[in-house]
């Protein structure tokens, strides 16, 4: 696979695709593209130039039966420190990789990536992801303070 490979597209089971779709227009900020009445399914752009796609799907339709999902945007850093505060002003609550409800992004080391979760009113999992461009620590997984505190240690 090349560089241009990636995820085009993704679809969330939703309650109610109004809802859904106003809460990742104005508190995630995705593009709206198109609604299909007839299947009750709402299509967003994510990101610039038509490059990632959010399908959100009503329940009475095929693909919108109840489950939880999850699914990650990749981020530039200084959006991804800018976005707790910018969330958690909107009324979603940021945590980091433990479940631990915090505004500041954790880091697994593995990758390594720092990150942000929230969740959208059907109680699906939303990730902002930042790759880091530095050597993977396999071990570590906590604040992204403390992986830069072991950094400036090293």
């Amino acid at each position: 696979m090349n560089q241009e490979t990636r995820l085009y597209e993704t679809h969330l089971p939703v309650k109610d695709t109004e809802v859904s779709s106003r809460f990742y227009v104005d508190i995630v900020g995705l593009e709206y593209a198109y609604r299909d009445l007839t299947r009750d399914v709402v299509f967003l752009w994510i990101g610039s130039n038509k490059r990632s796609m959010l399908g959100l799907w009503g329940p009475t339709t095929l693909w919108g039966q109840p489950r939880a999902c999850h699914f990650a945007i990749a981020v530039l850093l200084p959006e991804l420190l800018a976005a707790g505060l910018r969330l958690s002003t909107l009324g979603a609550l940021t945590r980091d990789f433990s479940g631990k409800m915090t505004t500041e992004p954790s880091v697994i080391g593995w990758m390594p990536s720092a990150q942000l979760y929230f969740s959208d009113p059907d109680g699906h999992t939303v990730e902002y992801i930042t790759l880091l461009d530095e050597a993977p620590e396999p071990t570590f997984v906590g604040s992204l303070s403390a992986w830069k505190a072991r950094r400036e240690m090293v």
